[in-house]
């Protein structure tokens, strides 16, 4: 069950070992929302057709919103017979011999499991069999293991989540600063062009000159961001392999000389690799486009005593004043940078200066 981090994936393997364990015929899994039902309710045993016929997913009532109120474990010879029992849909297979099992987070109910129809393998022809106590005994144990499974797995998609909401925050910071401004001097420049176009056509030809060339650099501007959309081979290739090849990219398309020096790097988490190629990729995005560098150096080395790493980009541009915030933390990219180091635990520092070009120095802890 710790092998798998999707909490669906996750709820279907603990139901199947559920049922496996103690030979049921029938398990189910509910996770309760806040309004009376499930947000979750997997099964085992039963076929998609026969699933699709049930209908809804069960409300909490009977003997399901008694294992979500109550961490005891409810071992019945037949369900039927108990007086909490309410019935169930038509095309709901018959149900005899129950056993059902909280999933607790400390004192709060996460989950619960119900299994029926005890069918062990030396007698699976009988239907009188109950659930024994070493049964009980078994699920709960399971329902333990089950509990951190399925609460590590909530964490990773929360991450995850967490991760793609910052990820589209720094995608608006850049369609922002990168598109909206360009896009907004092309509306003012042909309202421009539009009001000169009678009394002077010559100004008017200039202004619509201004329109195209505008609308080539936010073109130009929102495919840079696109690009940025798509993820990086780190998985595949690894970070040294995938700086390599986009610095090889780019030394070929530009005029400048792009290169790329490194020694071996550890292992690094993958959101500190993430987060080391992110800036790489926005310090060269400035070199080439904004400075007018001739030349670009990057370099990757380990960081102190061996453990993380430290990335370098040198550019002989033009240089900017690093205080001026409105033109380095906008223009540049600057924000994005530096919360992708904070993001990572890692320290961003710039040296520039007018007429000696950018360092951008990176620094990410060891895993």
């Amino acid at each position: 069950m710790s092998r798998h981090l999707e909490v669906r994936e996750v709820l279907q393997r603990i139901v199947a070992s559920a049922r496996t364990l103690v030979g049921a015929e029938y398990a189910a899994l509910g996770v309760p929302d806040d309004h009376g039902g499930f947000a979750q309710f997997v099964v085992d045993g039963i076929s998609d057709a026969q699933w699709r016929a049930i209908g809804p997913l069960p409300r909490q009532h009977g003997i399901l919103a008694a294992m979500l109120k109550d961490t005891a474990p409810q071992r019945l010879a037949d369900v039927r017979d108990d007086p909490r029992f309410g019935g169930w849909p038509h095309a709901h297979p018959d149900m005899s011999a129950f056993l059902g099992v909280p999933i607790l987070d400390g004192e709060d109910i996460i989950g619960a499991l119900f299994l029926a129809n005890k069918h062990s393998l030396a007698n699976k022809s009988r239907a009188d069999e109950v659930f024994t106590a070493h049964d009980e005994h078994l699920l709960r144990i399971l329902a333990a293991h089950a509990a951190i499974a399925l609460t590590n797995a909530r964490l990773y998609e929360r991450s995850r989540e967490l991760t793609l909401a910052g990820e589209r925050a720094r995608i608006a910071h850049d369609l922002h600063d990168a598109v909206s401004q360009k896009l907004f001097s092309l509306r003012l420049t042909a309202q421009a062009a539009s009001a000169l176009i009678d009394r002077d056509p010559d100004r008017a030809r200039a202004e619509l000159a201004e329109v195209s060339r505008l609308a080539a650099e936010a073109a130009e501007e929102l495919r840079g961001v696109v690009i940025e959309l798509r993820p990086a081979a780190l998985d595949e290739d690894g970070l040294l392999p995938t700086l390599s090849s986009q610095i090889e990219v780019l030394d070929r398309a530009h005029a400048a000389r792009v290169s790329f020096t490194h020694t071996r790097v550890r292992a690094l988490p993958s959101a500190q690799e993430a987060a080391l190629l992110r800036v790489a990729q926005e310090a060269l995005h400035n070199a080439l486009r904004h400075s007018g560098a001739t030349a670009v150096r990057v370099e990757l080395h380990p960081g102190r005593a061996g453990r993380g790493a430290v990335l370098t980009v040198t550019d002989d541009g033009a240089g900017f004043v690093p205080d001026d915030v409105r033109r380095a933390g906008r223009h540049l990219g600057l924000v994005s940078m530096r919360d992708r180091a904070a993001g990572v635990g890692g320290t961003l520092r710039i040296e520039s200066a007018p007429g000696r070009g950018t360092v951008v120095v990176l620094e990410v802890p060891g895993g």
